[in-house]
């Protein structure tokens, strides 16, 4: 993804009322399936303008967040400055899927409606694995398989939402366990609704 495809949208991102309730059923679901403490030290990948960060910062020591998209970065670095957050932030814009870079050791991985603009997603679910310490957890949240209408403009979109049970295995394939996945929120848009799934995973001790 070269080009930032969300330039425009980034704007009025968090004006979408029901966006924003999607992503506190994410975090809500984050909530009850994790057990977060103060001493942890997170990665948002594709966090936006932070809206799942904001929700998880109250429960964590520190989140990493990581983003290509200079616009979204902007929003939540205006966010950052009016200390809106209740954790430290650390941001980090290089694209993951093409640069693998240190980062400190993870306690979890969390992501929001972000892997579906992801080509090689297996590949991702091992370098996830990889950045984590023993024993700590994965929860990535996205759609379910859709007919393509989720998009409006499908550029920089490589799946059309996720078969549940495929992307199980993807990420048990990469060595994570206790992996579980259900239904956690329903977008709605004017032509449709489109489930998401919530995904939690352990790396092994």
């Amino acid at each position: 993804m070269k080009k930032d495809y969300f330039d425009v949208k980034s704007k009025g991102y968090e004006t979408d009322e029901k966006r924003v309730d999607n992503v506190k059923n994410i975090a809500d679901g984050i909530i009850r399936n994790v057990n977060l403490k103060k001493s942890d030290v997170l990665l948002d990948f594709g966090s936006g303008t932070g809206l799942l960060t904001k929700h998880i910062s109250k429960y964590v020591k520190k989140i990493i967040v990581n983003d290509i998209s200079l616009s979204m970065n902007e929003q939540l670095r205006e966010k950052i400055k009016k200390n809106e957050f209740d954790c430290d932030i650390h941001m980090m814009s290089h694209n993951m899927c093409e640069t693998s870079l240190p980062f400190e050791p993870l306690d979890g991985i969390i992501s929001s409606m972000t892997i579906h603009h992801v080509n090689e997603v297996k590949e991702l679910m091992r370098q996830f694995f990889k950045l984590l310490k023993k024993e700590s957890f994965l929860a990535l949240a996205d759609l379910e398989t859709e007919n393509g209408t989720f998009h409006q403009d499908d550029t920089g979109v490589f799946h059309f939402g996720f078969d549940k049970q495929q992307f199980l295995s993807w990420v048990e394939d990469a060595g994570f366990i206790n992996a579980k996945i259900q239904t956690i929120s329903v977008a709605e848009k004017p032509y449709g609704k489109y489930p998401i799934f919530l995904l939690v995973a352990q790396k092994p001790a």
